[in-house]
């Protein structure tokens, strides 16, 4: 290797580390800076740059270079590795078929949806930016005839949200104080009994870092209401990824994020409406007393967002009294 080559090498090496630092870096972070928040999207992307740097420097032999590019990749190997390894903690009762889907307003092909439904064998749906038009375009497909209960909040532009079921619903409620709709009901299986579902939307960082911050705090504090020893499911496009600290902390504790259980790796969800392929995955369903054998992104067309499938299997009452807490928020 002509020592120009190894200059340049070298040169590119140590930005490249750098910037796997500070994907690191945005992972931890709790800033309240909007356009921090945002860079925290990315991430991963940051961190491979230190993967590079490593390779860099080791191919010229910069040795004290490579053992810092080394280190800063095993570091960030560390905090996305729990995506891909996933857990055992199984539940031993019912599987139930859940989906997550944002509708981009009248955007989304209601037949897509309603197909996906019906191949999947979905029970519970829960939707984002659900309007009046697209509820009717849902109906007209087939939706309530695959899903007869349903408890829907639809609204202009993103603000609407929705649950069906196939199993019957009660204890509905919508609460207040946020910009878009947030809902959640009891679903009641025959032979099991119930389990308590959510649809969440939080509005997005470039809303207002604050008012983003403030709306996943409180989120979490209504699922902290819900009834002990019961199994819950939420699903929502919640504007946040796995590098977000904030979302870590929602996804914490009694509850985790199904596709972090089913080991199913960075499930990426949006932009599916730009010409290249999406980049981020701020889709998520959450469960508590309940583990996620099987998650996976559907493209619907139409909607700027991948759908999330999953089968979940809910603990038995049993072993709802028995279940351990998760560990702390990394």
């Amino acid at each position: 290797m002509s020592k120009v080559v190894r200059d340049g090498l070298t040169m590119a090496a140590w930005p490249a580390t750098l910037a796997g630092a500070v994907g690191i870096g945005l992972h931890f972070s709790e800033s309240g800076a909007w356009w921090l928040i945002l860079a925290a999207s990315g991430a991963p992307y940051l961190m491979c740059g230190a993967l590079l740097g490593a390779v860099a420097f080791l191919s010229c032999r910069r040795w004290a270079g490579a053992a810092l590019a080394v280190v800063i990749s095993m570091a960030a190997v560390w905090t996305q590795l729990p995506l891909y390894i996933g857990d055992d903690g199984g539940g031993d009762g019912p599987t139930v078929r859940v989906m997550q889907a944002n509708l981009l307003f009248d955007g989304a092909d209601p037949q897509a949806v309603v197909d996906e439904v019906r191949t999947r064998r979905i029970e519970v749906l829960t939707v984002d930016e659900l309007t009046p038009a697209a509820v009717g375009g849902l109906e007209r497909a087939g939706l309530d005839r695959l899903l007869p209960y349903r408890h829907i909040s639809p609204a202009r532009t993103a603000t609407g949200t929705g649950i069906w079921s196939s199993h019957p619903l009660s204890d509905t409620a919508e609460y207040d104080g946020f910009v878009l709709n947030q809902l959640s009901a009891t679903v009641t299986i025959a032979g099991f009994g119930p389990l308590t579902v959510y649809a969440f939307h939080p509005v997005p960082p470039v809303y207002g870092a604050g008012v983003w911050a403030d709306e996943l705090s409180r989120l979490r504090a209504i699922l902290d209401r819900s009834p002990a020893n019961r199994p819950v499911i939420a699903g929502g496009d919640f504007n946040a990824t796995s590098d977000h600290s904030q979302f870590r902390a929602l996804a914490s504790g009694r509850f985790g994020d199904a596709a972090e259980q089913a080991g199913a790796g960075h499930l990426v969800t949006y932009p599916t409406d730009q010409p290249w392929p999406p980049m981020i995955g701020v889709d998520h369903i959450l469960v508590a007393e309940a583990h996620a054998t099987d998650v996976a992104t559907v493209s619907i067309p139409g909607s700027d967002h991948r759908a999330l499938v999953a089968r979940i299997r809910v603990n038995e009452p049993r072993r709802q009294q028995q279940a351990q807490v998760r560990p702390p928020v990394r």
